[in-house]
């Protein structure tokens, strides 16, 4: 089936798998993906541990390579793109939460945020846009701190804020409220839904946590590498 040149669908996936060969064994992670996201939208991937749900955010976010099929960002057919092409791609349409903040220990929380923005070129005024999303998130008298120095909540405030330094049309979150307490995860939720609403990005989220799911227009469920259930699909079905 041809991919959709409707540029509404920010997202396409189709027929993707992704299978690990080590002969005499053959593990099929991913069995036959296909989904669109629509611009602007929140979409939960939930599932048990194994059920490949990392795995596709991994794929989506151009970290790793798929067996077979395809996948659009933004009108890009990132598939088979060598690792430049990918970095670019992910640069300037993909923001990324990560549950481990992946923040650089030598780096300030503003450097941190601008890092981003640095390594793809980003034409605006990187350095008062940070100021701006430091602020946002509550941390503008933080901003010459290490993150050792920073809270585990506060560090993902930083990620949060590096996240959406490029103003990405196409933000991917891992389990980001994972490693926090319930309180420090509850802020750190809302800080997310709020800049997402307001940058007006998509979201695609992992999580094993259906109150967290709760929280998202739709909800795609994988078991054993196939889609068990989407529920925003099965919602207009029944309208």
């Amino acid at each position: 089936m041809p991919l959709s040149e409707d540029r509404t669908e920010v997202i396409q996936v189709r027929q993707l798998w992704k299978i690990i060969e080590n002969p005499p064994n053959r593990v099929e992670i991913l069995r036959d993906i296909s989904f669109t996201v629509q611009r602007g939208q929140f979409l939960a991937i939930m599932g048990a541990s194994g059920s490949g749900k990392s795995t596709l955010l991994g794929l989506l976010a151009g970290l790793d390579t798929v067996t077979s099929g395809r996948i659009v960002l933004d009108g890009t057919d990132i598939t088979n793109l060598g690792e430049d092409a990918l970095a670019r791609v992910r640069g300037r349409k993909i923001g990324f939460v990560f549950q481990s903040y992946q923040l650089v220990p030598t780096l300030t929380a503003e450097e941190n945020i601008l890092l981003p923005a640095e390594l793809s070129g980003y034409e605006g005024d990187a350095r008062s846009r940070a100021k701006e999303l430091l602020d946002r998130v509550g941390l503008l008298n933080r901003a010459h701190h290490y993150p050792v120095q920073l809270s585990g909540g506060e560090q993902q405030r930083v990620a949060l804020a590096r996240a959406f330094i490029t103003r990405p049309p196409i933000l991917m979150a891992d389990e980001p409220t994972g490693n926090l307490d319930s309180a420090n995860g509850q802020h750190v939720l809302d800080l997310l839904l709020q800049l997402n609403r307001e940058e007006r990005t998509t979201l695609v989220l992992v999580t094993h946590d259906p109150l967290l799911a709760e929280y998202a227009e739709r909800t795609i469920m994988l078991r054993d590498g196939r889609v068990l259930s989407d529920e925003m699909a099965e919602r207009m079905l029944n309208v």
